[in-house]
């Protein structure tokens, strides 16, 4: 188990899931925290890379770091995505190695399984079959960073672990009207909708696709939760085992906002995957099971967005 005093390294600490799990760290009691902006570490130029993990020697590290995107943005820049993942994490779990690094966690994303898996899907199902079109360049940066975990730990006996989280939302969540998830830019397009006196909102696709969404605070927990609690070869999926339908999911958010125009689907527009559950039992086997449901995360994370827009005009 990580001691109160270890030295942790938490990459992508001014993302949404990196400033969760310093909130989490945080609030359990580990304050020997290395953190850097972007700005002063560029994770994308090895040579940085080196010279941090050989000047701090952190004890574990949790790598969140990562350029993310929905459909819109990872069907316009693949390449970006593909090489900006790859590069940042290969150069952070190289360098984890080869300074004696006692535990990686890294994060990956649901994304990662076959387009037509089995559901809900296990980790078993990984490379099962092809990807999702829409996202496969993301994935499959991804599915190399885990690999690269699993043969380091085959051939150096290292203790790197991978978890697979699904769809998360909540605080510091990216809110950009192209370029955002499917939760947040719901949030923001009947937030403005509401403010603008709109009386439709247009929706991406046919609102059939089922999606599961996890409170990036539970995620949180759940992260260092196991960094304590397991090490192994295997991904572990972190989700609630729970799903709605998009369309569910925007009357949610739509209710939440306090909307009171009307929806409608632009079905020329690609849904993606049809159906993305996660297998939690392993997760559950472990002893961890999430605790914000979906409409009191929505609620929070819409409080999340009016601060954002708050602090933005200041």
């Amino acid at each position: 188990m990580m001691d109160k005093n270890s030295k942790i390294y938490v990459a992508g600490h001014h993302g949404m899931v990196g400033s969760a799990i310093v909130r989490r760290l945080q609030g359990q009691g580990y304050q020997n925290l290395v953190l850097r902006t972007s700005k002063e570490l560029d994770l994308r130029r090895q040579d940085e890379v080196e010279r941090f993990f050989v000047e701090e020697k952190p004890d574990y590290v949790f790598l969140a770091a990562a350029k993310v995107g929905g459909i819109m943005a990872n069907q316009s820049y693949p390449a970006d995505f593909m090489y900006d993942n790859m590069i940042m994490e290969m150069n952070v779990i190289h360098s984890a190695y080869e300074n004696r690094v006692k535990k990686l966690m890294f994060l990956g994303s649901s994304c990662i399984y076959p387009r037509l898996a089995p559901q809900p899907m296990p980790e078993s199902c990984l490379l099962t079959s092809s990807l999702e079109q829409t996202n496969e360049a993301y994935a499959l940066a991804k599915i190399s960073g885990l690999k690269y975990c699993e043969y380091l730990n085959r051939q150096c006996g290292t203790d790197y672990i991978s978890v697979m989280p699904t769809n998360l939302y909540g605080p510091n969540d990216n809110y950009h009207p192209e370029h955002s998830h499917v939760l947040p830019a719901l949030i923001r397009r009947f937030h403005e909708a509401r403010e603008e006196g709109k009386e439709e909102v247009v929706i991406w696709g046919s609102g059939k696709p089922l999606r599961e969404f996890l409170y990036v605070d539970d995620l949180a927990d759940a992260c260092v939760y196991l960094m304590n609690a397991y090490s192994g070869n295997e991904t572990v999926n972190l989700g609630t085992g729970k799903e709605v339908t998009i369309a569910q999911l925007a009357e949610l958010v739509k209710d939440v906002v306090g909307y009171k125009g009307k929806i409608t689907y632009d079905p020329s527009k690609p849904d993606g995957t049809p159906r993305k559950l996660l297998d939690v039992s392993k997760l559950t086997a472990l002893g961890w099971t999430y605790q914000t449901e979906l409409e009191e995360g929505i609620r929070l994370a819409y409080e999340d967005f009016k601060n954002s827009e708050v602090r933005a005009e200041r």
